[in-house]
């Protein structure tokens, strides 16, 4: 049991943080074009490339937990991932957070630790 909770917080976190670099590497990116320069910036964007292993790792770790675990356990276990997102947001990009998004984010939460006894 404790050892699907830290895998899903790892696979949490992971997913969350690729999501804050996706963002960081949109906001340093020109509007859409299918130019050889949009797509030379695309690839030499190192928050671009830090999203994509992220990405894959999260993946990868989260077919390891699949592979072992009961996806009725595991499933509502990745909500975790909105949780840190919504931190991450606050904390990096200095976002506001309304007061009821917190309160889902400790419903959340709740469920988690529901899901997971």
């Amino acid at each position: 049991m404790w050892q699907l909770i830290g895998l899903s917080v790892i696979q949490s976190a992971m997913l969350s943080l690729g999501q804050l670099t996706l963002k960081l590497a949109l906001a340093r990116m020109p509007a859409f074009a299918w130019t050889t320069s949009f797509w030379g910036e695309l690839l030499t964007n190192w928050w671009f490339l830090a999203s994509g292993i992220l990405f894959g790792g999260a993946s990868l770790l989260w077919m390891y937990i699949l592979k072992h675990y009961p996806l009725s356990m595991a499933y509502p276990l990745a909500s975790i991932s909105y949780v840190i997102a919504l931190v991450f947001a606050a904390v990096f990009l200095h976002e506001t957070v309304a007061w009821n998004r917190w309160l889902g984010v400790a419903l959340i939460m709740t469920g988690c630790f529901f899901a997971a006894g």
